[in-house]
């Protein structure tokens, strides 16, 4: 076939994402079966940027038929992004033509697509994009979930489950810091399904910029709340993303605030857990009331974790289907599985037109599944407000009078919940 006479490249970019290895393993049989030569690119686009050809790695049947078990790259990845820098783009394109190759497989996320997108319409070359990332936040349809978010979320539920306990043993809290640089699914998953305490995620304030303020307050008042009900434990479970919305001037303690080649704020190298600690036990000293923090990131531990069978079995899917797409001459999708069928996504169809960007698929906080997750959280809410039994009660908690209290907490608690509304005929 003509489509074949090129060799096949795969290169990850971005963070690791359970799944990766059975994505890239999946691919190469596939590839070796038609006779096409495969190339395995260590480290993303770091390499080819500078025209360096000592990281590619042939790949064979007997090298990739086990590693679909393990977690982490085989191929390593980076963040190296080609778009930034014409020449970088230009240098790329000229090292895969240099290697004979005219088939690329990107595995990765939003910013991985980006830059799949510019490869293919600069270079005329074939390239697929197969998502991957734990925050789950790819603009596919919302009940397509991105490989490696159901290894993530089990592992990470497990975490959390572990911190609960040792929560309520030593009647302490945790303020558990989960990753989603944007969205908040992968810390909804996980603190909805362990029935953490709470979850803070950047959805809930919409595009409006949040205060170092209210995040304390809120965090504050849930600690008031459950030790109104006789718990002195909890676990808050806070995406990454909510620190997108709070001015940089607030975080000014933290030190420094680098960005990736993406211009991403590196989240993982801002401390908020500590800032958030200090300032709510803080705010609470103040109060007399007596509490023990300790603040976790979850992130790294998940990420690279061995692929549940779910991840296993989908990437598989994902990896077959992206080789074989491109080996009959396809380019210029993201590969996607839905009820089972592969549907391939046009690149063009994922960009945001206002951006410039691919769109990045948000939590959906007027779901019914937000709403419950809501309902079951122990935070301050509008209603206790409206019992003065209850304010009454927070207010002895807390050292204040009612007034104070009131006046110190009832702007920043639910103004009105999620709306959750079920056909009475199937609930």
């Amino acid at each position: 076939m003509e489509a074949n006479q090129g060799k096949l490249a795969i290169l990850v970019g971005g963070g690791p994402a359970p799944g990766i290895n059975s994505v890239v393993a999946a691919a190469t049989i596939r590839a070796c079966l038609e006779g096409v030569d495969v190339l395995g690119v260590r480290d993303g686009f770091s390499h080819l940027m500078r025209g360096e050809v000592s990281a590619i790695t042939p790949m064979t049947i007997d090298r990739v038929s086990r590693i679909h078990f393990r977690g982490g790259s085989a191929l390593g990845t980076s963040r190296a992004n080609p778009t930034r820098d014409p020449d970088a783009l230009n240098t790329t394109i000229d090292t895969l033509r240099g290697l004979g190759v005219d088939k690329v497989l990107t595995i990765g996320g939003d910013d991985t697509a980006f830059s799949a997108r510019a490869l293919t319409e600069s270079s005329g070359i074939r390239v697929v994009h197969v998502p991957k990332t734990i925050d789950n936040d790819l603009d596919l349809p919302p009940n397509i979930d991105t490989f490696g978010y159901q290894t993530a979320r089990h592992v990470g539920v497990g975490l959390i489950q572990n911190l609960m306990v040792d929560a309520k043993s030593t009647s302490r809290w945790y303020f558990v810091i989960a990753m989603g640089r944007k969205a908040g699914h992968l810390a909804l998953g996980m603190g909805k399904a362990a029935g953490a305490t709470l979850t803070l995620i950047p959805e809930e304030f919409g595009n409006e910029p949040v205060s170092i303020n209210r995040l304390v307050d809120i965090l504050a008042g849930a600690v008031i709340k459950r030790q109104a009900d006789g718990r002195r434990d909890g676990v808050a479970v806070i995406a990454e993303g909510v620190c997108l919305g709070i001015d940089e001037s607030d975080l000014a303690d933290i030190g420094s605030i680098e960005h990736d080649d993406h211009g991403h704020l590196r989240l993982a190298e801002v401390d908020i857990g500590r800032v958030l600690r200090h300032r709510v036990r803080d705010e609470l000293k103040s109060m007399g009331v007596d509490v023990t923090i300790v603040s976790k990131d979850i992130g790294y531990e998940l990420r690279s974790a061995d692929p549940i069978p779910y991840d296993m079995e989908y990437t598989r899917d994902l990896g077959y289907c992206g080789a074989k797409y491109l080996m009959e001459g396809g380019t210029g999708i993201m590969v996607s599985m839905q009820e089972g069928r592969f549907v391939p996504i046009p690149f063009d169809q994922l960009m945001d037109p206002e951006t410039g960007r691919m769109r990045v698929r948000m939590v959906d906080i007027h779901s019914t599944r937000y709403a419950i997750a809501r309902r079951y959280m122990i935070r301050l809410r509008q209603d206790d407000f409206h019992s003065p039994e209850m304010v009454e009660r927070l207010a002895a908690t807390s050292h204040l009078d009612v007034d104070a209290f009131q006046n110190r907490f009832e702007a920043v608690c639910d103004q009105e919940l999620p709306p959750l509304h079920l056909d009475s005929g199937q609930a």
